[in-house]
């Protein structure tokens, strides 16, 4: 009897690596909002898995963790319980990293034999495969910056790791989409336009949102809908020489511009909401369309908290996680609109 190809299985196996890297970015936020990510300092892909074990491997866990700036700059205060609970976060997050990497290459390796794969999907997966290698290196990359002389990281790498990991998600769930929706239509060129349009702009505030994390830029002008004093544009904003400097060093710049991006995100999407009304759609655009609205103010509402109460960590969180969904419907809205 002939297997048949792409099957129920396949969509299963891609929902679940897209439900992992949706945890995985989760657990990145708490750890880089608890300054977790520089307390290991060390990459061991295999024995790394195991965490310290006894006291003494603890202590020299720790011993690795005094040599480098964070402790050095900010946390020469900590006791080994202290150095424990940041551990912890940045631990699981390789896990899960580990994880997902499993989780893509040995059901992938599962299918190719059991011949359930269509050659297009196949082509597909080998990229996910790829983006999830770079994923993992880009992390490492990261990390490694902070070891050197600064006690953090580079926001030009936090950036690329995120970054990454949300194209990896969407690029998966576009591939899962493609098998449960095979039929494929005339796409609606106006919309799907303006939806691109969006979808580009809502990276590029992705990436701000990874700076302003990077440069902690939320901790800066905790007032909406002005900066301090009262002000559109404060001063700090443009300080820096030459001028586009303020656009991706400078955390004033920097949160400037993820304001101005988070009205261009609603603006678009209301546009695209609009353009909607007089077209008539099938079930599953609309319902894109619908859940791209409510996120849209949801995630923009989750900003404006986020900001003004000093970036708690349960807020911050949320708001890396109101990103995902953002990017999650946009993916699923495109997609509806292309095919």
């Amino acid at each position: 009897m002939k297997k048949e190809k792409d099957n129920k299985f396949v969509v299963y196996w891609l929902l679940t690596g897209c439900f992992l890297i949706f945890i995985m970015v989760i657990v990145g936020g708490i750890t880089r909002l608890t300054d977790s990510g520089l307390s290991i300092s060390n990459y061991r892909l295999i024995t790394g898995t195991i965490p310290p074990i006894g006291d003494q491997e603890w202590q020299e866990a720790f011993d690795l963790y005094k040599q480098h700036p964070e402790y050095q700059f900010y946390h020469s205060h900590f006791s080994i319980e202290d150095f424990k609970s940041i551990y912890f976060w940045e631990w699981i997050h390789r896990v899960i990293g580990r994880a997902i990497g499993l989780v893509f290459i040995i059901p992938f390796i599962y299918f190719l034999i059991r011949k359930q794969l269509t050659k297009p999907t196949i082509k597909k997966c080998v990229v996910l495969l790829g983006l999830g290698a770079f994923q993992g290196f880009l992390g490492w990359y990261m990390v490694k910056s902070g070891l050197v002389d600064m006690p953090d990281v580079s926001h030009y790498r936090l950036a690329a790791h995120l970054t990454t990991a949300f194209l990896t998600f969407a690029a998966t769930l576009w591939v899962a989409l493609d098998i449960i929706f095979p039929n494929k239509k005339p796409a609606n060129k106006p919309i799907k336009n303006i939806i691109i349009i969006s979808y580009i702009i809502l990276i590029v505030q992705i990436i701000y949102g990874a700076f302003i994390a990077g440069l902690k830029a939320g901790l800066v002008h905790n007032h909406w809908p002005l900066m301090n004093d009262g002000e559109f544009i404060h001063p700090s904003v443009y300080v820096l020489e030459p001028f586009y400097k303020n656009l991706i060093e400078n955390p004033s710049g920097i949160q400037f511009v993820h304001r101005i991006l988070a009205f261009l995100v609603v603006a678009c999407v209301f546009l695209i909401w609009k353009k909607a009304q007089s077209t008539s759609l099938s079930k599953y655009q609309k319902q894109s369309v619908n859940a791209l609205v409510i996120l849209v103010f949801f995630q923009f509402g989750l900003g404006v908290f986020t900001l003004i109460l000093h970036v708690p960590l349960w807020l911050g969180v949320a708001h890396q996680v109101g990103a995902f969904l953002m990017l999650s419907a946009m993916t699923f809205t495109l997609h509806r609109f292309t095919k």
